[in-house]
């Protein structure tokens, strides 16, 4: 049952994308950076709702602790994607990767992995 939820993960990126261009789009057309990257989170933490609710009745989890299992499964893959992508194939420093990281500053991207993080779990007691 991992490995599915391990590759149920791959379509999470094409969603991403999908919201960043939004916000690269649409979102900066009409507000400033930093606006559009909280609606881009906002309407990641959605889009990433909705996806995750619809694959968990589709494909059951059988327990709480598995159901945490796979939340920080998907946390580890996002972030080891989003750092080994953004460095070695856009080839964004380090120091930019880590500025969504930045909630001082009003950067949300944190409340996203805590999203993929958690709904497993809530998704699993709400069904």
């Amino acid at each position: 049952m991992l490995f599915k939820y391990f590759l149920l993960w791959f379509p999470m990126v094409v969603i991403a994308i999908a919201n960043g261009s939004i916000r690269q789009f649409i979102f900066t057309k009409f507000t400033g950076e930093l606006t559009a990257h909280q609606l881009s989170c906002a309407s990641g933490i959605a889009l990433f709702a909705i996806y995750v609710w619809l694959i968990t009745g589709i494909w059951e989890i059988e327990s709480a602790s598995q159901a945490i299992v796979i939340g920080l499964m998907w946390f580890a893959m996002t972030v080891l994607f989003e750092f080994v992508f953004g460095h070695y194939v856009m080839g964004n420093s380090w120091q930019k990767l880590l500025h969504d990281y930045n909630f001082v500053e009003g950067r949300l991207w944190v409340l996203v992995l805590i999203w993929i993080i958690i709904s497993p779990y809530i998704f699993y007691k709400l069904r």
